[in-house]
């Protein structure tokens, strides 16, 4: 077949679809949307699973021993851990006398309603020893607070949506505080999430609940190289008996963050790909109505000489522009809806709309998917458009012309 009849039958297949103008569009439209779906869905994916390698990427010096508990999974951020649960003075001795010269420090997870003004609303607070807080923390105005003080100190995001500063007053479980000092902005971590919280001294919270023990401990390791040795002191020296407590470096939390991440990322494709074997239906339908109404013009192809081959690649041709047309203007749509829904997703599960949305649609994985997506697309169309082209080359050149 010369280059020549290619295009020849290429301009029989785009005149036929020109013919029926409607139903090629919504066709069409279905690949658009399969596209988009497999596309943007997999950039959502991969964003979350850069967003997550962000999380704790910046704490890798971390070891995190919490509670444990018959139904946890050791998973920190598993919503059985919830349950009320405790370290207490004589673990954290414990863990103290296991990591040797390694910073120890225990914390308490509390939730308290804050009001400012006329607003109020429960948020995550923090106590820690007040010689601790400027360990983890840095600030980015006024003063840590101290453990002779009944200051408190704030997030950085919580002080810009309140407007609050050093020497403002707010409400804290009821009580009027004022505000020593605004946390820096730290983002999320497996340590500490200070953002959206309050943080207050242990000896501040001690005097105004009676609550015992610790929700877990941080371990801050000097020397990353040991991350593994401490944590494996830890479990030897409080689990010796029974199981008493969890212990997670940062590298195992970032491995369960993929291991989810990845899992999310399979099946949001698997939706888009369910999507697109819809509108790849659609195509076989309408090639399939398409060979029908053209049974008399496939006659007369062939009783003057077309061959099987010929006939079955005008169709194909048809398929193919179809599902390119389709998939071009589905994988450009994606880049906008895949950098909203990303957007999106990141304030969300960051408290705040930050730039890694940008930047993971940028990504290579990202613009991976997008290639992914409208390569899927045209090859979905292609095999729908087979059975059909089969069908119009396999018939008789006489029953063809004698078709009504």
């Amino acid at each position: 077949m010369t280059d020549g009849y290619r295009t020849i039958l290429a301009s029989l297949a785009v005149r036929n679809l020109r013919r029926h103008a409607v139903r090629s569009s919504l066709a069409t439209v279905g690949i658009v949307i399969g596209v988009i779906a497999v596309a943007s869905l997999g950039i959502m994916g991969s964003s979350l699973s850069a967003l997550f390698g962000g999380l704790v990427s910046d704490v890798s010096d971390t070891v995190l021993v919490t509670p444990h508990l018959a139904a946890s999974s050791g998973d920190p951020f598993d919503p059985r851990n919830t349950l009320a649960s405790r370290l207490s003075e004589r673990d954290v001795a414990e863990i103290e006398k296991a990591v040797g010269q390694n910073r120890v420090i225990p914390m308490i997870r509390a939730s308290e309603r804050v009001t400012v003004g006329d607003t109020g609303g429960y948020t995550q607070v923090y106590v820690l020893p007040a010689e601790d807080i400027p360990f983890l923390l840095e600030k980015e105005a006024g003063l840590y607070p101290q453990t002779t003080s009944s200051g408190v100190m704030v997030g950085a995001l919580l002080a810009d949506e309140f407007d609050l500063h050093p020497g403002s007053r707010i409400e804290v479980g009821g009580e009027n505080v004022r505000v020593v000092g605004i946390a820096a902005e730290r983002g999320m971590g497996i340590d500490i999430n200070p953002d959206y919280a309050v943080i207050v001294t242990e000896a501040w919270y001690a005097g105004r609940h009676d609550e015992q023990g610790y929700s877990q401990v941080v371990v801050k390791v000097g020397d990353l190289d040991e991350v593994g040795e401490v944590k494996a002191a830890i479990e030897q020296q409080l689990n010796r008996r029974e199981e008493e407590v969890d212990v997670l470096d940062s590298r195992e939390i970032l491995e369960i963050y993929y291991e989810t991440s990845d899992a999310i990322s399979v099946f949001l494709i698997g939706i888009g790909a369910v999507s697109l074997f819809v509108a790849s239906v659609s195509i076989l339908n309408v090639m399939i109505i398409s060979v029908t109404e053209r049974t008399r013009e496939i006659g007369l192809m062939r009783s003057i000489g077309a061959e099987k081959r010929e006939v079955m690649v005008m169709f194909l041709y048809e398929s193919l522009i179809l599902g390119i047309a389709g998939s071009v203007v589905g994988g450009l749509v994606s880049v906008v809806v895949g950098y909203y829904v990303t957007a999106s997703v990141a304030g969300f599960l960051t408290g705040f709309v930050a730039a890694d949305g940008g930047t993971a649609i940028l990504s290579p994985a990202a613009i991976g998917y997008i290639v992914f997506g409208v390569l899927f697309g045209i090859a979905a169309s292609v095999i729908a458009g087979l059975y059909p082209a089969w069908k119009a080359a396999q018939q008789s050149p006489i029953e063809a012309l004698r078709y009504e």
